[in-house]
């Protein structure tokens, strides 16, 4: 048997609305164009030459009750006004060969640049020390960017992120932010 490694990966986003937390989270996949899919929750490593595709492109080549692999994030409220946030980020190695970080998160009170600064600081940081870069882990993520970028070892961070208030009138409100692998 062949190993089951991904070829080509997208990003997708939802949100979801509804008095019940499951169903809201129905609408969210429907939302992100991956609710008809067998979802499987995976860690976090992008393969070796994996090539990122459009949403729209990866969703139209995916069939009904596929069994579908994917990093996801979710978070669900039913209090109104509560900021619900889901990421996931991604760094990708500068060496094809070598394998990238997907990272995720899921949670309250983030707004979608926070979402965004820490998923895509998490990825990188977990590439940087596999890749035996010296940073501080505690320094400002901007300043381990620059480390980063002018080590010349990751060539690119990337966040898909989605966030919402809690319904006013109470709701189940769902965010989630996927990044879905295919196989050619």
């Amino acid at each position: 048997m062949l190993p089951m490694v991904p070829t080509r990966m997208f990003f997708t986003r939802g949100v979801g609305k509804h008095r019940h937390r499951l169903q809201s989270f129905e609408v969210a996949l429907r939302d992100a164009g991956i609710a008809p899919l067998n979802l499987v929750k995976v860690s976090s490593i992008f393969p070796p030459g994996c090539k990122i595709t459009p949403r729209q492109r990866g969703v139209k080549n995916l069939k009904p009750g596929q069994i579908t692999y994917c990093v996801m994030a979710d978070s669900a409220t039913n209090e109104p006004n509560r900021l619900v946030s889901a990421g996931v980020g991604l760094a990708i190695p500068a060496k094809g060969e070598h394998y990238g970080y997907v990272s995720e998160y899921h949670g309250f009170g983030m707004n979608y640049r926070k979402t965004a600064d820490l998923v895509e600081d998490m990825a990188a940081s977990m590439l940087a020390s596999t890749l035996g870069l010296d940073f501080d882990p505690d320094a400002d993520y901007d300043e381990r960017r620059e480390i980063y970028r002018m080590s010349g070892q990751i060539v690119t961070t990337r966040a898909c992120v989605q966030t919402a208030e809690g319904d006013k009138n109470g709701l189940w409100t769902t965010v989630l932010a996927a990044a879905v692998f295919m196989f050619d």
